[in-house]
């Protein structure tokens, strides 16, 4: 990672901010985004990394990641380096999520990367490494969770089609999928400090043995970032500490 450029979404906390803590420590230098201005200068500065206040989070306005790419392209910023990792859960029923709440989903999960990268597109060098944060209700069936689930199937099939187009400007994309991992998605999804507990908890019977943190998530980002990756595309590498098994 020494010397590699790489920017990360939604990097002021969870899986974005364990990930661009680690690799400032290895000597990339880190660009990361976020909604709030507080949170991202607070945490630029914890960690010597470079902050704007843009995020695929606000995908719904288009025009925002429009002035990102602009700003960076201003600052003369080359990528090596793109992770996708801003997203958010609103776990409901099929029957009673509400058009709203879909629509937001889709904004932020799939619109949201999909501009991202079409905008940052022509700062990416060659080579260079996209990398999307899925998730494994792509696969694994999950109450509550349908909207969720769609919207990172989706950006993965645009994936597929990206790496087809872009082949040529030598960006490759490829996925993970973490599986139940602990960061405050669940709490800004409305669940209760006993509820995270109890799913937290049920990890206990997995191979792993725990619930994973974000930490545990840093090593196949690296991996896919890093140069041995160069030969994979659209592959996906399921993080899940063994749930699925």
């Amino acid at each position: 990672m020494n010397g590699k450029t790489i920017l990360v979404t939604g990097g002021t906390a969870g899986i974005g901010c364990a990930l661009a803590q680690a690799l400032s420590e290895k000597g990339a230098k880190v660009i990361i985004t976020g909604r709030d201005r507080a949170r991202v200068e607070q945490a630029a500065a914890a960690m010597g990394c470079a902050g704007y206040v843009a995020d695929s989070a606000d995908s719904a306005d288009s025009a925002q990641l429009t002035r990102l790419a602009a700003a960076l392209q201003q600052d003369n910023i080359r990528l090596d380096g793109l992770v996708l990792n801003a997203g958010v859960f609103y776990p409901d029923a099929v029957t009673a999520t509400t058009e709203e709440a879909f629509d937001l989903t889709m904004a932020i999960n799939t619109k949201g990367p999909f501009i991202t990268l079409q905008q940052l597109q022509p700062l990416l060098n060659n080579p260079s490494s996209v990398v999307f944060v899925s998730s494994i209700a792509v696969t694994k069936a999950f109450p509550n969770a349908a909207v969720y689930a769609a919207s990172k199937a989706a950006f993965e099939a645009i994936v597929r089609v990206a790496n087809l187009e872009f082949a040529p400007f030598g960006i490759r994309i490829n996925s993970i999928r973490p599986g139940v991992t602990a960061t405050d998605i669940q709490g800004k999804a409305g669940m209760s400090a006993e509820q995270q507990a109890e799913l937290f908890g049920s990890m206990n019977g997995t191979v792993l043995g725990r619930v994973m943190t974000p930490d545990d998530q840093i090593g196949a980002i690296e991996f896919l970032l890093s140069d041995r990756s160069l030969a994979m595309r659209s592959a996906v590498v399921e993080v899940d500490g063994g749930f699925l098994l």
